[in-house]
């Protein structure tokens, strides 16, 4: 952390949807200063916006960061799986602690109402996607209130309007990622994710429906568990709501929620893209407080 600055100064890696909203959520964060955001595309939006809110830009992508390391401590990566790969590669040589929000799938797997403690150590932490920001903390909890879980299933729906270049190019690595964290985080021995884009117009909210085949002995565990599970994800992601409770049929477990944005960027309707960015932002500031 600069030792002249009582911040720790980020640097965001990609100028679409997902980093122009981080670039208004670091903006209003007291922990975090924001050094530059940088894309590859000078006539992009993204960096059209967020040169006009005062922020630093360059459209050199990765070179840029190279050329100035000394000018931030950790940074936001929101461009795509395969490119994280090789920028990793960078960060990891220079010791440059990097939030991955992309599927990746390379460093600590990260859901901040799970397993935030325990990540001051780590040089790389992967937010898995936006599906499983939604439903793993519900499956986690799961886990602590049954016996067992046989079978887990989530389906997400988000609107077209939010699923951008990169999210539609990382459909493959969002459901092969999102079902290996919640096998992790769940123990569940098998696991499916679905993701619907709905072009509907105007844009719908991210909705995600769990289904569990699982075995327990108090159903009002189950129900305990869930709920203050919401209450904790409620606490960095404010639009979080269950829409069907947990309801029971034979072992069956069936519960949906929704997730509207809070609107620093973004549509409210966006649901899906904020919650990966407001589970980065916990994280950034999770690490401010280990490092300052």
């Amino acid at each position: 952390m600069s030792a002249n600055s009582h911040q720790a100064r980020v640097a965001i890696l990609g100028s679409g949807s997902i980093g122009v909203d981080l670039t208004f959520k670091v903006l209003a964060s007291r922990n975090l200063q924001l050094a530059f955001i940088v894309g590859r595309n000078q006539y992009s939006e993204g960096l059209r916006v967020a040169k006009n809110a005062g922020v630093e830009t360059s459209s050199d992508g990765i070179d840029f960061l190279k050329e100035n390391t000394r000018h931030f401590d950790m940074v936001f990566d929101a461009t795509s799986a395969k490119a994280h790969v090789s920028n990793n590669d960078f960060f990891k040589e220079n010791g440059i602690f990097a939030i991955d929000l992309t599927p990746a799938k390379l460093g600590t797997l990260c859901v901040p109402s799970i397993n935030l403690q325990g990540i001051e150590n780590t040089q790389n932490v992967n937010l898995i996607t936006c599906g499983g920001q939604a439903s793993i903390p519900l499956a986690y909890a799961l886990a602590q209130a049954v016996e067992a879980i046989e079978y887990l299933e989530v389906v997400s729906t988000i609107s077209s309007r939010s699923a951008g270049i990169a999210t539609r190019e990382n459909i493959n690595e969002y459901l092969v990622t999102t079902e290996y964290a919640l096998a992790k985080f769940s123990g569940a021995q098998h696991t499916k994710a679905i993701l619907n884009i709905n072009p509907a117009d105007p844009g719908i909210c991210m909705q995600t429906t769990l289904y569990a085949r699982a075995t327990y002995k108090d159903f009002r565990v189950v129900e305990q568990k869930l709920e203050d599970m919401v209450k904790k994800i409620q606490s960095y992601v404010p639009g979080y709501q269950l829409v069907l409770q947990p309801i029971e049929n034979n072992g069956y477990i069936t519960l949906s929620l929704t997730v509207h944005g809070s609107g620093d960027y973004l549509p409210s309707y966006a649901g899906n893209l904020d919650i990966i960015n407001c589970a980065a932002i916990a994280v950034a500031e999770h690490k401010y407080a280990s490092i300052r």
